[in-house]
């Protein structure tokens, strides 16, 4: 990949921010597992690589920090492909998240018309409804293992959380925000997911919905309302990640303090692609015959290729073909 540099200005504020990882948790003695991404830098990244406006950032944005807590729940080397179709003006998007730490992707319509300025977040305008799917891959797989459910929510976290909840039948809640300035500027942004782990016998959900074979006593279901009740008590991480101030253990203690979480690992996670100009330029070699001569004789010179998973743009010459 080709990293697009971020205007100097708003680059130097963001290195005076807490720099941006992946925190891992436990708690209520390992009935809860969870991840807090703090993923300002990794917005910006994403903006400068697609070139996005400011709604077109929020809905790849935030598919990406999601996108982006999926990958301590993988085992093993895993790649996972998360593709949202709709039938509002977005058209949707297609996200990749891998095992080693870096996620891609792009949105359908990264020009987005608007009738009038935004006066709400509500994405359901511009998303609509439509199929989101997830396909993962393993080392050894021949092929992916697909599953899709219907998504027609408006906001994407919600997304994420009911696909696991019909698909994978393990309630995982999530939470993703992204913070503006005036000028439109991505001051601050972050993720977070809670799971509950399932008794021995079933899965439970958090709330009201409930998958299980295990028997919950009253116990059981008093604590994980207060988890959930804590969850859904976050402010926005956007907002709390655009403070100089803020520390992410802070977050995560000052929520579940109760439920005695333990950080048990800190990751780094970047908006990064496999892409290199080597790769493209075999890609054009591998044309039909006809094809290739057309190009060489033709023009134009130099090629100019953008890889659509991450916005980088090479320049080929015709005689490297």
């Amino acid at each position: 990949m080709i990293k697009a540099q971020i205007d100097k200005e708003l680059d130097k504020y963001l290195q005076t921010l807490e720099e941006d990882k992946l925190r891992i948790f436990t708690m209520a003695d390992g009935r809860v597992r969870g991840a807090l991404f703090h993923g300002t830098c990794f917005v910006n990244q994403i903006r400068a690589q697609h070139k996005l406006g400011i709604l077109e950032t929020y809905i790849l944005g935030q598919a990406s920090l999601c996108a982006a807590l999926t990958i301590p729940m993988m085992k093993d080397k895993e790649h996972l492909a998360i593709k949202f179709e709709g039938d509002g003006p977005a058209q949707g998007y297609c996200i990749e998240a891998d095992s080693t730490g870096y996620v891609r992707g792009y949105l359908f319509n990264e020009n987005i018309a608007l009738e009038k300025p935004l006066e709400s977040w509500d994405l359901k305008p511009f998303l609509g409804g439509g199929t989101f799917s997830f396909s993962r891959a393993h080392k050894d797989d021949k092929l992916p293992q697909m599953s899709s459910v219907y998504a027609d929510n408006g906001n994407i976290a919600k997304d994420f959380a009911s696909y696991f909840a019909q698909s994978e039948q393990i309630n995982t809640a999530f939470n993703s925000s992204i913070q503006f300035d005036k000028k439109g500027n991505v001051t601050g942004a972050g993720a977070m997911y809670l799971q509950i782990m399932p008794k021995t016998g079933g899965t439970k959900i958090l709330g009201s919905q409930l998958d299980s074979h295990a028997e919950e006593t009253e116990e059981d279901k008093i604590l994980l309302q207060k988890i959930e009740n804590a969850f859904t008590a976050c402010p926005s991480l956007g907002l709390l990640y655009s403070e100089k101030e803020v520390d992410s253990e802070d977050i995560i203690l000052g929520l579940f303090r109760e439920f005695n979480p333990l950080i048990t690992m800190k990751r780094d996670i970047v908006f990064d692609c496999p892409c290199n100009k080597e790769l493209f330029i075999n890609h054009i070699r591998n044309l039909p015959k006809d094809q290739l001569d057309d190009i060489k004789k033709n023009g134009p010179n130099p090629l100019e290729i953008t890889c659509r998973n991450c916005g980088s743009v090479y320049k080929i010459d015709t005689g490297e073909l």
